[in-house]
């Protein structure tokens, strides 16, 4: 359990740092093709739904490399 906590706290290391000093790297994220973004008179509403489906791949990708 240590293990993958230690890892988790690099990979989000390692993601601010990339927000901190880098903010275009991610700039594209949520602004993809299939993300839903409607403008109304009262608020906005988003559904990130490709941005959602590529986070579901990468974190299935990561858990079956660690998990072998």
């Amino acid at each position: 359990m240590a293990k993958w906590l230690i890892i988790i706290g690099l990979f989000f290391i390692i993601l601010g740092v990339l927000m901190y000093y880098l903010p275009w790297t991610l700039n594209w994220f949520g602004k993809l093709p299939g993300d839903i973004h409607v403008k109304l008179e009262q608020g906005n509403i988003y559904i990130p739904v490709t941005s959602m489906i590529i986070i579901s791949i990468l974190i299935t990708v990561i858990l079956n490399f660690f998990k072998r």
